[in-house]
């Protein structure tokens, strides 16, 4: 025990063993629902859903152990939701491209991911992005997952008239409701793992009421690998038109900008950025390129950090020791899929929404009072929950900065990679704007 607590250096963080384990399985709480919608999504793709659950699993466990050993950050990584979602309807189904094809498509943006992380052109870029942009995008991820606990949870939904309007309370929605009102008393009672016991609570009342169904049994095999495993190594020549390295440039796109916006976000929550810097940030960026390059052999879409590790530091995990416990529990996970499956959408969706409450705070370091760095800033910040996605958000912010910048007169402060990303940026979008 002792030398773990020196390896993760626990006491000069000001955490505990105890806190950390609470931290990494609230983190995998959090997040467990990827072991069930990701072979969801890739399985309209034709993929074997056995396969993907398995591959999605090992993957998670990989990044998550390798970002908390090497990186010692609390942040864990899997499949990521989008990608995974352009993967199955835009590149497979919608461009008719086989999904061997499209899982060779992500093997290639992985070693590519990889060679930029070594020669640090990813960490290069992060500090490149200005403080009051960091905090838009720290601030603006804690509006897209709030908006995605509301919406999973039943409290919002589709309008036809409105775009989204406001749920039916009815049925497992009640789950959300009561979750949300107990964690938000816990929380602002200061109650230790005041997140982690309003999931527990909002789990035991599904059960009793019967809104969730009680697992049949507690444990069960590990489906093969073998539908899914190697494939997208053994179908790199299929990548032979320009349509298909566009899909290989897309997938590297989107990964790069959602894996860093997330990183930096999840950075300032945890209070590690020194002087607009991530510490250990190349170790970070190596350990998410590791697990996306061995998610494309197992046999999975492409795998990022993500933003639902915020519920584990929000319980107070602040070393790497929370990712290690994390990558343990999707280990595990594989055994006890039957009983992740109590931990539903209205369970985690309070969870989320209270993140959302704590990351939002990052609003208040934006310089609002320069409407040269407010435009950019409110557009990544509004953009993130409207798009649905983290990569459009900062998308529209890197856009305009420059702009609003050049209009201050104030061109001369801007960083030359962020004038670079401006044009990347606008190539990003037309190619999302292709099909």
């Amino acid at each position: 025990m002792t030398g773990i607590k020196k390896y993760f250096q626990l006491d000069e963080l000001n955490t505990t063993v105890q806190r950390e384990i609470l931290a990494g399985f609230t983190t995998f709480i959090s997040m467990a629902y990827i072991l069930f919608v990701n072979p969801s999504v890739l399985g309209a793709a034709g993929m074997n859903k056995g396969a993907v659950f398995t591959a999605t699993a090992l993957a998670s466990a990989l990044g998550c152990i390798l970002m908390g050993v090497l990186a010692k950050y609390p942040i864990a990584t899997a499949p990521a939701l989008g990608i995974n979602a352009f993967f199955a309807y835009s590149v497979v189904i919608g461009m008719k491209i086989p999904w061997q094809t499209a899982l060779a498509g992500v093997f290639v943006a992985s070693l590519i991911f990889m060679l930029i992380t070594v020669f640090k052109l990813r960490e290069i870029i992060i500090d490149a992005i200005p403080s009051d942009l960091k905090y838009a995008i720290s601030s603006g991820i804690g509006l897209f997952i709030a908006f995605l606990g509301l919406s999973n949870g039943g409290l919002i939904v589709a309008n036809k008239s409105t775009l989204v309007g406001l749920g039916s309370f009815s049925g497992t929605t009640w789950l959300t409701v009561f979750g949300l009102i107990v964690t938000a008393v816990l929380l602002v009672r200061n109650v230790p793992g005041g997140i982690f016991i309003g999931m527990a609570l909002t789990a035991i009342l599904g059960l009793a009421t019967g809104l969730i169904a009680a697992p049949t049994h507690w444990i069960a095999g590990a489906p093969s690998l073998a539908p899914t495993f190697g494939v997208g190594v053994t179908h790199i020549g299929d990548i032979n038109t320009v349509q298909l390295w566009v899909v290989v440039l897309t997938f590297l796109l989107v990964t790069f900008f959602d894996t860093a916006g997330t990183l930096v976000g999840l950075a300032q929550q945890a209070g590690f950025m020194k002087d607009n810097k991530m510490p250990r940030v190349g170790k970070a960026l190596m350990s998410d390129s590791t697990a996306m390059l061995a998610g494309s052999v197992l046999g999975t879409s492409p795998v990022g950090a993500y933003v639902e590790s915020s519920a584990g530091i929000a319980v107070g995990g602040r070393s790497g020791l929370t990712a290690v416990v994390t990558g343990v529990m999707f280990i595990l996970g594989l055994f006890f899929s039957p009983l992740l499956a109590v931990v539903t959408d209205q369970v985690t969706a309070p969870a989320l929404i209270m993140v959302g409450v704590m990351m939002a705070q990052s609003l208040k370091h934006i310089s609002w009072e320069k409407m040269e760095i407010a435009i950019p800033a409110f557009l990544i910040v509004i953009g993130m929950p409207l798009t649905y996605s983290i990569s459009d958000g900062i998308a529209l912010g890197v856009i305009v900065y420059p702009i609003t910048m050049i209009a201050a007169k104030r061109g001369k402060e801007v960083h030359p990679i962020m004038y670079l990303l401006f044009f990347v940026f606008l190539g990003f979008m037309w190619i999302l704007n292709l099909e």
